[in-house]
């Protein structure tokens, strides 16, 4: 499948615009370090082989080249940086929608992981600067191989519908998306948030998961106004802003 990302790219809304790197080790990385010398907010720094990936936790991110997504977004809110976080479900929707014009319907883990069923479609990883925030994404589009420590939980589009994707049709879906939702993280955030608990995966489910104050386990209870995490123990519905490893465990 020709794939042309230029022609893609030209429909992007504004301020967002594409540049291509033949390989990358992290977008990431590379997109903070133009970040820092001055780039505008809504460069979309696209790698056709990423070498050193990364998820949440600094764990590899798997992204076979000519398979899949892997770009990173430079954005600079207007918002207070304590809503910057949000950006997380906002991107997340983003996503999830983008996907749902290809055909599968989709689901968020709070608050960064997309699935189809429950196997892992895309990741998200937000990282905050001194005024900007990068937003990492990866997407499997047409890989159908994973390495073994995943392949029982990961997907893609080619896997959950038997079709081949134009990978710049992808990309270009999702930054119209965004386009929308990173500006919900302020004025917005409610509808943006119905959104998010329509699709959320965990919500009611039994829960384990990793705080910074140790392993928690409770019933996923929704949530919260703020976007954060409600978790129902025997002591009660607790907010958690951050939670890191949150397994389905009933």
């Amino acid at each position: 499948m020709s794939e042309n990302f230029a022609e893609a790219a030209a429909g992007f809304p504004d301020p967002f615009r594409l540049m291509v790197r033949d390989e990358a080790g992290s977008t990431n990385v590379e997109l903070r370090a133009l970040a820092e010398s001055g780039a505008p907010g809504g460069l979309v720094l696209l790698a056709l082989k990423q070498t050193a990936g990364r998820g949440r936790r600094g764990a590899v991110w798997f992204a076979p080249e000519g398979e899949s997504l892997a770009f990173s977004i430079l954005i600079r809110p207007q918002e207070p940086k304590a809503l910057w976080p949000r950006l997380a479900l906002a991107t997340g929707l983003a996503v999830a929608e983008a996907a749902e014009s290809f055909g599968p319907s989709t689901g968020i883990k709070w608050p960064n992981d997309i699935w189809i069923g429950r196997r892992k479609l895309a990741g998200i990883l937000v990282e905050a600067g001194t005024d900007y925030a990068i937003i990492g994404i990866g997407l499997n589009v047409n890989t159908t191989g994973f390495p073994a420590e995943v392949a029982n939980i990961a997907t893609s589009l080619k896997i959950e519908t038997q079709r081949e994707f134009s990978r710049p049709d992808v990309l270009a879906a999702i930054i119209r998306r965004f386009a929308i939702h990173h500006s919900q993280i302020g004025v917005g955030f409610n509808d943006l948030l119905d959104s998010v608990r329509q699709r959320c995966v965990l919500t009611g489910h039994h829960v384990s998961l990793d705080t910074s104050s140790g392993p928690r386990t409770g019933i996923m209870h929704g949530i919260a106004p703020g976007g954060e995490l409600q978790l129902r123990t025997d002591k009660g519905i607790e907010n958690l802003i951050q939670a890191d490893e949150i397994r389905i465990i009933g």
